[in-house]
């Protein structure tokens, strides 16, 4: 949802937004009614609606607006970084949007109380006076139930380019690795540090079963099914390369949790991304349903505030 491209350094955390059912204190003990909000899930059409909600809000500068829109733990995955609801609404008085156009609009349901909503967005608009890329920008938003409304948990943008060919991975002889992988859980941080483990050795199928059949990639270069994703790994990374850090979990519900993770490849000119994953329990397995790579000043071409832990 709402902003590109937040140069420098924001933090954490803002207000609950709960909603109290209403009764009619004249009604009688035996027809008194206490009104709630449906907990059914939205349609893709409702999804929507909420997210340009959320973009208008934006364009007005309107962060009360955007804040009643989102849960008190979202968080957002931008280029600069992953940074919290406060500095989220705190950012938008510097932004100047002009015009945002939505293509791609695509809903993913993650459970019955949890939703995932991608689209591309092209802009025009200045931050600080200075003009924002067009794009356009791979944008994802997950929503879940709070107290029977539903809010915006989770935004990250990625600027659609070309990106920079990965290391070759080291030839090898002899087959692929083979083997079942450790059972995950109910820790996305512990399932995501698993997925890098069979990268490392290569555990190409062993990966694959720790994915839902509807897994889906977004990266800089464009979208990828669960069978696209796995081959371009096999074909362009060695994951021996690079060092995870500044880990954080996010809770959606019991069902669903999300990991964002900073994955820095060591080189003369170290490049850094910052990695979201959105694991989810299917007939009692945990599985990978969703993965979007940012890379570091891909759309500013700055390089990010220091790391903090969140």
């Amino acid at each position: 949802m709402k902003k590109f491209l937040v140069l420098g350094s924001l933090l954490l955390l803002a207000a609950a937004c709960t909603t109290e059912p209403t009764s009619n204190s004249n009604m009688t003990a035996n027809s008194n009614k206490t009104e709630t909000k449906s907990t059914a899930a939205p349609s893709e059409a409702d999804m929507i609606a909420k997210e340009k909600s959320a973009w208008d809000a934006f364009k007005k500068k309107d962060a009360d607006a955007f804040g009643k829109l989102v849960a008190t733990d979202y968080i957002e995955v931008l280029d600069s970084g992953v940074i919290d609801k406060a500095a989220a609404m705190a950012g938008i008085k510097d932004y100047d949007i002009a015009d945002v156009t939505f293509s791609d609009w695509k809903m993913t349901p993650i459970d019955k109380d949890a939703a995932l909503l991608t689209y591309k967005a092209t802009l025009k608009g200045k931050y600080k006076g200075k003009d924002i890329p067009a794009g356009p920008y791979y944008d994802a938003s997950a929503y879940v139930n709070r107290n029977g409304e539903w809010q915006a948990i989770y935004y990250q943008e990625t600027l659609s380019q070309k990106m920079e060919p990965m290391p070759p991975s080291k030839k090898e002889t002899g087959s692929p690795a083979t083997g079942k992988p450790p059972e995950t859980g109910a820790d996305p941080i512990a399932n995501e540090k698993i997925v890098w483990d069979l990268f490392k050795a290569k555990n190409w199928d062993g990966f694959g079963s720790l994915l839902a059949p509807e897994f889906r990639e977004v990266e800089g270069e464009g979208v990828y099914d669960k069978a696209a994703s796995i081959k371009s790994l096999q074909e362009g990374m060695d994951a021996s390369q690079f060092d995870l850090s500044n880990w954080k979990a996010l809770s959606f519900d019991d069902d669903a949790k999300l990991v964002t993770y900073t994955a820095t490849m060591r080189g003369a000119k170290p490049m850094k991304a910052y990695h979201t994953s959105i694991w989810v329990k299917r007939d009692g397995k945990w599985l990978g349903l969703y993965h979007q790579g940012t890379p570091e000043g891909a759309a500013t071409g700055a390089p990010a505030s220091p790391e903090k832990k969140m």
